[in-house]
């Protein structure tokens, strides 16, 4: 399903913006970048949405399709962890208030999947999640508490751009803040 059905022309048109933006990035090869991630959050009527991008090294410390037992097991593990992120302790939460539930999780990462065939050595290997949380009370959403420090300790920095009806607004996180206020 289109996810832009659902989304306002304003937020629509903010989000081109960004993915353009994104995509010269990676284009002039500066999304890939270890330690970095990247999240792009959305407030729409009852629905939050989070958008992820991640180099592989950052959430399992390699970039290629697992070659050993071990490897194949924290690739498992990490992708169930991060198909569940309202698992306890929560990789997103929203406020309590809000009554916000996860309505979907996707999770790609191509070079894990079973048959994939190695990446080139000078390629680099990325991880996209797309999330989708319900709130009953989106009137009182307004901050995001993001675990993904605690969760995945190669990470140093995410990059986070936030949109909602009031605007848009960028914000950097950096151990140990783990807040980003949504815009209402």
């Amino acid at each position: 399903m289109d996810r832009t059905h659902c989304i306002r022309p304003a937020m629509v048109l903010a989000l081109a913006i960004s993915c353009t933006c994104g995509s010269a990035a990676r284009a002039a090869g500066k999304a890939h970048e270890h330690g970095a991630l990247r999240l792009d959050v959305a407030v729409d009527g009852h629905t939050l949405t989070i958008a992820m991008q991640a180099p592989l090294d950052n959430l399992l410390g390699f970039e290629r399709a697992p070659r050993t037992e071990a490897e194949r097991k924290a690739a498992a593990d990490m992708l169930a962890r991060l198909r569940s992120p309202d698992r306890a302790p929560p990789l997103f939460a929203a406020d309590a208030a809000a009554q916000c539930s996860l309505s979907r999780a996707e999770v790609s990462a191509p070079v894990l999947e079973p048959g994939a065939g190695a990446a080139a050595k000078d390629e680099h290997a990325d991880l996209d999640a797309d999330y989708e949380f319900s709130c009953a009370r989106p009137g009182e959403l307004r901050n995001l508490d993001v675990g993904l420090f605690e969760a995945y300790r190669r990470i140093q920095r995410i990059d986070v751009q936030v949109a909602g009806p009031t605007g848009q607004a960028k914000v950097t996180l950096k151990r140990p803040a783990r807040s980003v206020r949504l815009l209402r």
